[in-house]
């Protein structure tokens, strides 16, 4: 069988310099990817955060507590913080955010200062109070934001259901627009550093700007941490002509328009503690 010898083709393809150049930069690039990508530094995972709870109704103190706590230092941190934290507060404050911590939940990490967190709440105050019902509410009675939330800490800590929020706030309402003293009993636990349903007549004396019985007009500053609920009861009262009210057992709040209909309503609610009083002190294992 005879073979044929063929001469190499002359017209086989050749890269043109353009082309050469673009394969040599690929090499490169692959060549490079292969160099620095082990040198790349190892990206940690995003720290999560965790969460720090203030519950409605809580006072400064306990929201200093509870920063301190969570951000694992020394108790006083917090409170120290507010002097330097550059706090968006009104005027009228004069520094004191009691009312301006608003109660929520906040993301907290290794990097949170109680100053980054003392701004946040007192910014998500702010907020609050700046929502159109709010403010808008606030200007059509009068008041200032800050008077709102003095108000709200009134309504969150003597309103024993939220249903009965509105119903609080009318009765401070009508009493500011019969130059009543509001008399109200949170004010003097505020002023005493306590919280209780039991106030004595010595105690209804005591100096203090917190005395609402002695005093007339809201107190000086909030009393807690209103939430919005509270906010938006202030200044959106139920309609109503009640001036008193006493909440006879957990759930049942009296309100009432008259001295005699709530001097009724305060003997039923003594009656109940009483009858309480001597269940418990005929327990087994009293010592009474």
């Amino acid at each position: 069988m005879r073979h044929e010898y063929r001469q190499p083709s002359p017209h086989r393809p050749r890269l043109t310099r353009r082309g050469r150049l673009a394969l040599l930069f690929g090499m490169l690039l692959a060549i490079g990817a292969g160099v620095l990508i082990p040198m790349l530094p190892h990206e940690e995972a995003p720290e999560k955060p965790r969460q720090l709870l203030i519950p409605e109704g809580w006072r400064a103190p306990q929201v200093y507590t509870a920063i301190d706590r969570e951000l694992k230092l020394p108790a006083g941190s917090a409170k120290a913080a507010v002097a330097t934290a550059a706090l968006a507060l009104p005027a009228e404050a004069k520094g004191n955010p009691e009312g301006y911590l608003f109660p929520a939940t906040y993301p907290v990490t290794s990097k949170s200062t109680p100053a980054t967190v003392l701004q946040y709440m007192v910014q998500t105050a702010n907020q609050k109070l700046a929502t159109k019902a709010v403010a808008d509410g606030g200007k059509a009675h009068g008041m200032t934001p800050y008077q709102t939330a003095t108000l709200a800490s009134i309504i969150e800590a003597e309103a024993d259901t939220r249903a009965d929020m509105g119903k609080v706030a009318r009765v401070v309402h009508n009493r500011l627009a019969k130059s009543m003293p509001l008399q109200m009993d949170s004010t003097i636990n505020y002023a005493l550093n306590r919280s209780t349903v039991d106030t004595t007549l010595a105690e209804t004396r005591i100096d203090s700007p917190f005395n609402t019985y002695e005093r007339q007009g809201l107190p000086p500053t909030p009393i807690d941490s209103p939430g919005l609920e509270a906010m938006a009861a202030a200044v959106a009262p139920t309609p109503g002509d009640w001036l008193f009210f006493v909440t006879v057992k957990p759930g049942d709040t009296r309100f009432s328009a008259t001295y005699e209909e709530h001097k009724k309503h305060v003997a039923e609610f003594n009656r109940i503690r009483a009858a309480a009083g001597r269940a418990q002190a005929g327990a087994p294992g009293d010592a009474s």
